[in-house]
This record gives C-alpha cells, structure tokens and sequence, in this order.
C-alpha cells in the first residue's frame, strides 16, 4: 500500500533545506521528473519489481492509488512530503498544477517488461 513518508526540512530566516538521507526504503537506480504537463493523466500502470518515491518540488498534484485491496487519492503539494508506491501500487497522476514539478526516485532502471497496464478488475 502506497504510504507518506515525511523528509527531513529545515527552516531559518534563509529559506528550507530539505534533505533524502536515509529514508527512502531502497537503493535509488533512477530520477526522472515530470513538469509542463497540461491536463493529461499520466502513469496508469504498476510494475514487476520497481519502488518509486514521488515527491512534488514545485506546485501540487494528485496521484490515484489502487493496491487491489484498498483505492486512495494522495495530494503533493509540499516538496517535505514524499510518497513511496510500492511494485502492487497501479498509480495515475493527474490534476497537475500548471507548475508542478514531480520528481520520482525508482528502485530499477528503466525496463519496459516490468510494466503492468492493466487496472486491478473490481471486486
């Protein structure tokens, strides 16, 4: 199940300082982000083997998450909030702000074949 994990943030009269130390749960393989996104829905698949941690730098979104065992919507909107989807996790995002910048941390490289489309079939 797709779950919050809070990143460390700190604050003075200089601004934020956000780190990812220690608290992803797996070796980090890739980065890749999505930004410019008009009102297109993307994702729409899990995968095999891959770990993801989304985090939302700039703007907000909105990620569906289905397990096969419990649905929720997630909102990132702060760069402190980070959210791990887990390989069972069939995810969507969408609702992009126009300036959203989502950057995602995976577990694997990039292989097609680790790719499931298909929605879980209602229950």
């Amino acid at each position: 199940m797709a779950e919050f994990i809070k990143l460390n943030t700190f604050t003075d009269a200089r601004g934020n300082l956000t780190v990812i130390e220690k608290v992803i749960p797996f070796p980090i393989k890739r980065i890749f982000y999505i930004y410019g996104v008009d009102d297109s829905v993307r994702g729409g698949h899990r995968h095999k083997q891959t770990i993801q941690a989304a985090i939302c730098l700039k703007g907000s979104c909105r990620i569906y998450n289905d397990d096969n065992k419990t649905k929720q919507e997630f909102l990132l909107d702060n760069p402190a909030k980070c959210l791990i989807l887990h390989p069972e996790d069939w995810h969507q995002m969408y609702d992009f702000s126009e300036d959203a910048m989502l950057m995602v941390l995976a577990s694997e490289y990039f292989d097609p074949e680790d790719y499931i489309y298909d929605a879980y079939r209602p229950r």
